[in-house]
């Protein structure tokens, strides 16, 4: 069987001249069943097997310690899969080290990546797709961070419909490094009570201990599970599960998304009574609160997911984005506006309008439209002033300005003014540059 195939099928059925597509091959190793219908087995099922090999392949992303990409797992795993399955059956598959990658944060530091091997997030989807649908059921309702079917705005609204019914003091909940300092053993005691495959437990206790990649040399960890694999999101609301639970039981109205948990209350005093409750029950897990950045506050004092609140008329609770989000935003389109950016005014409108499309669906429970309104304002005369810029000597804006219709006079006050060129853009140049003339480069509007 060619190991390149041409025309890779995404379902199974078979590829023009009777090739079966590379996940079919793949899965294909997988149809020898032990018997015992544990929980690797149905890992190690064709069809789940597919759809993990889909799973990394549409999710792309850089290679691991060992330099393989994507695009090359397909060819390995024709030639070692039937290896790599029996070492899995029989306990004997080592994970291999996952490499260090460090992403700047929002408000300043940097969060620190685990990145497996492409073939360790192969296995790591394959058992995620099957752990999944047994262990996610049994969340708390009040859990919406990587969960099918939920997200961000869910959790949101319901923060926001516990201020609207008086519980106007939240309970912010920052853990301290929570990724790094997940314990294993904790953990582990944790996973045993939802998953009988002992082969599956020791799997993923392998993976919480492979090392860590970095400078050249790879250290041992003893806690932590690094995000950057397909199953750290489902360890950690694994474990931090015991918490929701605990807070459900008492009553609390609370929201969790991965490790941010805000409770909401109606007094200060009631706030400081559950701060003191989620020490005790975060220390449970061998987990640290970070008292420099929690806290007991009124609720629209504090952000969530990017979001914080205000009142609106009548006393109504409405969503707006959250200082630190306006301020990222902002730091990000100056940087994609910046006077040296050595691209046209089309190109940076069309790598705008990639990162304002996505910001905007985020924030659209913002009911903000003024603010919406003074951003485009701003991000258009941010552009009217790189273009005058880039037009450099005022003969050429003036030549530039007439063949946009800009009528003599005013092409001629604009190039006059070229080395003004914030207050020139300001003052003069939307006249020509205007709102529809960006909505033609494909320039989108933030406000409604």
């Amino acid at each position: 069987m060619s190991r390149q195939l041409e025309l890779p099928l995404e379902y199974g059925g078979e590829a023009p001249g009777g090739r079966r597509s590379e996940e079919d091959a793949v899965a294909a190793h997988g149809t020898e069943r032990s018997g015992t219908g544990g929980l690797m087995e149905a890992a190690l099922e064709p069809s789940n097997l597919r759809a993990a090999l889909k799973r990394v392949r549409q999710n792309k992303g850089s290679p691991g310690v060992d330099g393989m990409t994507v695009e090359e797992l397909p060819g390995y795993l024709l030639e070692h899969w039937a290896g790599l399955r029996e070492r899995l059956l029989d306990g004997s598959y080592q994970p291999q080290a996952v490499k260090r990658v460090e992403i700047p944060k929002a408000g300043g530091g940097v969060r620190q990546l685990g990145i497996p091997t492409v073939v360790d997030r192969f296995i790591q989807q394959a058992l995620l797709q099957v752990l999944g649908p047994r262990i996610d059921p049994s969340f708390s309702e009040h859990s919406h961070g990587f969960r099918p079917g939920r997200g961000a705005h869910g959790a949101v609204r319901e923060a926001r419909g516990y201020v609207e019914a008086g519980y106007r003091w939240v309970v912010d909940v920052d853990l301290e490094k929570f990724f790094d300092r997940v314990n294993h053993d904790v953990l582990m005691d944790r996973l045993a009570k939802r998953i009988p495959d002992v082969r599956v437990l020791g799997l993923i206790r392998r993976y919480l201990k492979a090392g860590m990649f970095a400078n050249g040399l790879v250290v041992e960890r003893h806690e932590g599970t690094p995000q950057g694999g397909p199953l750290s999101p489902l360890l950690a609301n694994v474990l931090l599960d015991e918490v929701d639970k605990e807070l459900e039981r008492r009553g609390h109205r609370f929201v969790r998304y991965a490790d941010d948990c805000n409770v909401y209350v109606r007094s200060e005093r009631a706030g400081e009574r559950v701060m003191g409750l989620l020490r005790k029950l975060y220390g449970r897990l061998r987990l640290r609160v970070n008292e420099a950045k929690s806290a007991v506050a009124p609720a629209v004092s504090r952000s969530f997911l990017g979001f914080s609140f205000w009142y609106g008329p009548g006393g109504a609770v409405k969503c707006r984005v959250a200082d630190k989000a306006m301020t990222a935003m902002k730091e990000k389109v100056r940087w994609m506006t910046r006077r040296t950016v050595g691209q046209s005014l089309g190109e940076v409108v069309g790598r705008l309008r990639a990162f304002l499309l996505g910001w905007k669906a985020y924030f659209r429970l913002a009911e903000t439209p003024g603010v919406f309104r003074r951003l485009d304002q701003w991000i258009r005369h941010r552009l009217r002033a790189l273009q005058l810029k880039q037009w450099k000597r005022g003969r050429t804006a003036y030549h530039a300005l007439r063949a946009l219709g800009a009528p003599g006079d005013l092409a001629a006050q604009i190039a006059a003014g070229t080395r003004r060129w914030w207050h020139t853009s300001h003052r003069y140049l939307h006249v020509v540059l205007t709102n529809r003339f960006f909505a033609r480069l494909g320039l989108p509007q933030l406000a409604p």
